[in-house]
């Protein structure tokens, strides 16, 4: 019987004899369901159109892609350690030339992903290289191909020694990230899916609860999650897709794109002007209302990394 995937969210199904009545992932606001409707296919059916392409991001980490892309057109990326490999989100299709090149890097120890959209076909992966899966408890209700493999976590996990993968919510109640401290030279890399997504510009990033349907976060979740990801030194960050990557002084960008989107989400424009045609009197009076958010943050965030919203 065959492991049903999505077309349009790229996710796989459990294999049964027919596909699902719907994509519960593709139901939810945060996405959505193809023009032409629900439409099914297989991986087979997907390698005879696609391939599984690989090319190093820099020394120890290896993107992983579809080409042609398929359904969301993500890339994963697999995280070469001593202690073991770590496959950063994933893909729909795994073919026996994707197979054996991974098999010649070292395999995969371990899988972790930022948000279910780019759970894609985990299980195939982790079946085919006896990894273990780690899914946030807060996005359990979104895993739709269950695995003995599958270990959930609540807040912090090292999937393999020296690599930490956080959740810190947002565009998912278990939305998460992983630290890599041996990323870009020793000055650290920060994986992020879209989970805090490189925007073209590729000097910042953005923060949005659905992102083909642009509904945006709130001003506490976003510092929230600028917050909870200062605790990692890193330098780097690697967005979803290929290209999606800021090279340099990552930490400041998440920093500067937070306090961006916050000054945006109150009316503030560049160089003092207000959408109401007002003018605010520099940056003072939009950081103490931010303190004055700050001051209750965690609590609210928390709320919002249970689902309470």
């Amino acid at each position: 019987m065959p492991a049903w995937i999505c077309r349009t969210c790229g996710v796989q199904y459990p294999d049964t004899g027919q596909p699902p009545g719907g994509c519960p992932i593709c139901n939810d606001e945060r996405q959505y369901v193809g023009w032409g409707g629900q439409q099914w296919t297989t991986m087979p059916e997907i390698a005879g159109a696609h391939a599984v392409v690989l090319r190093e991001e820099e020394p120890g980490l290896v993107g992983v892609g579809v080409e042609p892309s398929f359904a969301i057109g993500q890339r994963a990326l697999l995280v070469r350690t001593a202690q073991g490999n770590v496959l950063w989100d994933c893909v729909s299709l795994l073919d026996d030339q994707a197979r054996a090149a991974i098999a010649e890097l070292g395999g995969i120890d371990a899988i972790c992903m930022s948000h279910p959209h780019f759970y894609a076909a985990h299980v195939e992966y982790a079946d085919a290289f006896d990894a273990r899966v780690f899914i946030p408890r807060a996005d359990q209700q979104w895993i739709q191909r269950p695995s003995p493999r599958i270990e959930l976590f609540d807040d912090d996990v090292q999937p393999v020694p020296g690599l930490t993968l956080a959740r810190i919510g947002g565009h998912f109640d278990g939305a998460a990230v992983l630290h890599w401290p041996a990323g870009s030279q020793g000055r650290g890399a920060l994986l992020t899916g879209d989970t805090i997504t490189v925007v073209p510009d590729r000097d910042w990033v953005s923060f949005m609860w659905s992102y083909p349907n642009l509904i945006p976060l709130d001003e506490a979740t976003v510092l929230g999650i600028a917050r909870r990801v200062e605790r990692f030194a890193f330098d780097r960050v690697y967005g979803g897709w290929w290209g999606r990557i800021i090279v340099h002084d990552g930490a400041a960008a998440v920093r500067r794109s937070a306090d961006r989107y916050v000054a945006r989400l109150h009316g503030e424009r560049p160089g003092g002007g207000r959408a109401d045609g007002g003018r605010e009197g520099g940056r003072r009076g939009r950081l103490a209302a931010a303190a004055g958010v700050d001051e209750g943050l965690d609590a609210r965030a928390g709320h919002v990394l249970r689902g309470d919203r």
